[in-house]
C-alpha cells in the first residue's frame, strides 16, 4: 500500500467512531447535494470514499428500489461505522479503493464524492478512473458540506488560491480527467462542483 493510503487509512481509522457525532447537523446538505444530481429510477451511483455513509440514504431515496447504490471506501474502520448505523441497508459496501475501481467500465450513471478530492493522491489520474466506470453523459458531484472558507477557518488555515477545490484549479483539472463542469458553488454552508462525462 502506498504512503498516500497508509496516511488516508491512518487518518479516518482514528477518526471513524465518533465521525457522525462530530458532524450531526449535514444530512441535510447531503441531501440537497444529491437531489443537484438529478438521479433517476434506476440509476446506478457510486459513493466514492463514502465513509460512514452519510449519502447512502439520500442516493438510494434518489435511485429508488430498482437502482444500485454502492459505497467504496479505503477504511475498513468507516465501513464497520457505516454498518453499525444500518446504512449497509442502503447501499453494498465495498472495501475499495477509488483510485483502482473494481468495476467496469461505464457502469454508472454517477459518482457522489463528498470530501473526496483532498484524498486523492494523484487527483487528476484518479478523476479519469471515476470518468472510467462512469458511461458517457453521466454525472459526478464533488462535494462538502461547507465551503473552502468555512473549511479554511476549521482547520485553523488560510484560503489560498492552489486549493484543488479552487474553480481556477478544478475546472482545468476535471477537464483533463474526462469530465466538464456544469456548475460550482462555493459558500460558507457547502461546496458543490457538478460535472458531466465527455465523450
Amino acid at each position: 500500500m502506498s504512503d498516500d493510503h497508509t496516511h488516508v487509512q491512518e487518518f479516518f481509522t482514528a477518526r471513524a467512531a465518533d465521525w457522525d457525532a462530530r458532524f450531526p447537523d449535514d444530512g441535510p446538505a447531503y441531501a440537497a447535494a444529491v437531489a443537484a444530481l438529478g438521479l433517476c429510477e434506476g440509476d446506478r451511483v457510486l459513493d466514492a470514499g463514502c465513509g460512514t455513509g452519510r449519502a447512502l440514504t439520500p442516493l438510494r431515496a434518489a435511485v429508488g428500489p430498482s437502482g444500485v447504490v454502492l459505497g467504496a471506501d479505503l477504511t475498513p474502520a468507516m465501513l464497520e461505522a457505516a454498518v453499525r448505523a444500518g446504512r449497509d441497508h442502503d447501499g453494498r459496501l465495498l472495501l475499495a479503493d477509488v483510485t483502482a475501481l473494481p468495476l467496469r467500465p461505464g457502469s454508472l450513471d454517477a459518482v457522489f464524492g463528498a470530501g473526496l478530492i483532498s484524498h486523492l493522491p494523484h487527483p487528476e489520474e484518479n478523476l479519469r478512473e471515476l470518468a472510467r466506470v462512469v458511461r458517457p453523459g453521466g454525472l459526478l458531484a464533488l462535494f462538502h458540506p461547507i465551503g473552502r472558507a468555512a473549511l479554511a477557518a476549521r482547520q485553523g488555515r488560510r484560503i489560498t488560491p492552489d486549493d484543488l477545490r479552487a474553480e481556477s484549479r478544478l475546472r482545468p483539472l476535471l477537464a483533463g480527467s474526462g469530465w466538464r463542469m456544469t456548475s460550482y458553488v462555493d459558500e460558507d454552508t457547502r461546496f458543490l462542483a457538478l460535472s458531466v462525462r465527455e465523450g
